[in-house]
């Protein structure tokens, strides 16, 4: 199933709002569509679920918000991610908050490494 156009469409508005929307770019990958801030992993939309990039001290404490599961996409849960689903961010404040907390851990998290190109 292709990602949910409109959840998309809902990330890029509170982008484009924000001062964040000239270091924000979008790239297909893991069969969604996922959006780097400032080069970095930072929010995904997944069929109709959103992928949230968090500090992983903060992991323990957003597992009980409404609609938000840990994020198991290699099998295992990956701490430090979780999924949101619809029910999660059906208003503006809802999906704002998730926005919020990527964005505020995006400040401080690391880069991934750039693969080397083998030609």
């Amino acid at each position: 199933m292709p990602y949910n156009e409109k959840i998309a469409d809902r990330v890029r508005e509170i982008f484009s709002l924000s001062h964040h929307d000239k270091n924000v770019e979008e790239k297909k990958m893991f069969g969604g569509l996922c959006f780097m801030v400032n080069q970095k992993m930072c929010v995904g939309v997944e069929k109709d679920r959103l992928m949230v990039r968090l500090d992983p001290e903060k992991y323990d404490e957003v597992l009980f918000k409404k609609g938000c599961s840990p994020m198991d996409f290699t099998g295992r849960p990956m701490k430090g991610f979780v999924y949101v689903d619809s029910d999660g961010i059906r208003s503006k404040k809802q999906l704002q908050y998730w926005l919020d907390l990527a964005l505020e851990y995006n400040k401080i998290a690391k880069s991934s490494r750039k693969r080397k190109s083998y030609k």
